[in-house]
């Protein structure tokens, strides 16, 4: 392939990190596939850690033609002459398709997201855009974080930390993600409804430009525990939590059963939702964009986006994988580096 005719000089542009995920996942299809509409390309430059042999394997199954660089991933510079460039790493020696987790999927899929942050922390890249990765991968691996947040968190050196999806109209939080339903109350304190409120908050007006978001809480019980008669922890934990988020300021208001406050958001009456556990959020979020949710870490010093999909290993090399999702995680992760930007140039 001659590579030379994708050189261009587009240093104004944000330049996007992205991550393969695991590579005997759908991460280089749905890569390949989303950076193949021009109009992505157009928006920013980017720079793929990843598996170059991997992303030709992806573009042959969907007759794509090669339109990326690549360049060993000891060379990648922010500076790079590519408006799209492998960072290789072709030390590993990886079958085109190897099925399913595995201990070298999960070894690679870690080291991506690693240098993808030290890259974005040392200012190489403007975000990071995280392909799905395998858990058991990881866990086959030795890793010691669950996943992608909690290896965020860590690297980044974030003291606090929250997900947040983006479908549609809707904007919401987590209090609590991957923990079992029956053990939430061991860990349910103020703090953990409060935190996501005020990085909702702040993400709102930094990375989505309104200056006084309005944000709805959601209860924890049916009918949010309808004064007591179904649980306390609306008058425990989530009334005070929002009353310490009301009084630094925060345009909060709840706690509204769950089976209402959605649908008041989509119709626009609040700007974000927290939701008090992973399935309460996440049911409404795939149901109301299910192939183009976005995952957003929210805490950290830098921008991180993901597809709300996970590595689909029964389809991978089959051509089947929607790219939507990824899609979304690109073009959030560019408004967020354009709102950040706009906000410092005018000093907020």
């Amino acid at each position: 392939m001659n590579r030379s005719i994708y050189q261009i000089n587009q240093s104004d542009l944000p330049v996007i990190g992205i991550t393969m995920g695991d590579p005997a996942g759908i991460g280089p299809e749905v890569i390949v596939k989303a950076l193949n509409d021009p109009l992505i390309r157009r928006a920013a430059r980017y720079i793929i850690f990843g598996l170059d042999e991997q992303l030709g394997y992806a573009a042959d199954a969907a007759e794509i033609g090669p339109f990326w660089g690549r360049l060993p991933h000891e060379k990648v510079s922010r500076d790079n002459p590519y408006r799209v460039v492998v960072a290789d790493y072709d030390e590993f020696a990886v079958p085109a398709l190897f099925g399913g987790a595995s201990r070298i999927g999960g070894q690679l899929s870690i080291r991506f997201c690693q240098d993808a942050i030290d890259a974005a922390m040392g200012g190489m890249i403007d975000a990071v855009v995280t392909a799905p990765i395998s858990k058991t991968s990881w866990r086959l691996a030795g890793a010691k974080w669950p996943g992608h947040t909690e290896l965020f968190a860590e690297r980044t050196r974030a003291k606090r930390k929250a997900m947040m999806f983006v479908s549609g109209p809707l904007k919401l939080a987590l209090a609590t993600v991957h923990e079992a339903l029956f053990e939430i109350r061991h860990k349910f304190t103020i703090g953990r409804v409060f935190e996501p409120i005020d990085l909702l908050n702040e993400a709102l007006k930094e990375y989505f430009g309104l200056e006084r978001p309005r944000i709805g809480v959601a209860g924890l019980n049916p009918h949010a525990g309808e004064e007591g008669q179904f649980g306390d922890e609306e008058q425990r934990i989530i009334i005070p939590a929002i009353t310490l988020a009301s009084q630094q300021g925060i345009q909060c208001s709840g706690p509204y059963s769950a089976d209402t406050l959605f649908l008041r958001a989509i119709k626009g009456q609040f700007d974000g939702v927290v939701a008090m556990y992973h399935d309460q959020g996440l049911i409404p979020v795939k149901l109301l964009d299910p192939l183009g949710a976005v995952n957003v870490t929210l805490g950290l010093p830098i921008i991180r986006t993901s597809p709300g999909h996970g590595t689909a290993f029964d389809i991978a090399g089959k051509n089947m994988a929607d790219e939507s999702s990824m899609k979304s995680a690109i073009k959030i992760a560019i408004h967020m580096v354009q709102c950040r930007r706009t906000a410092q140039k005018v000093g907020r």
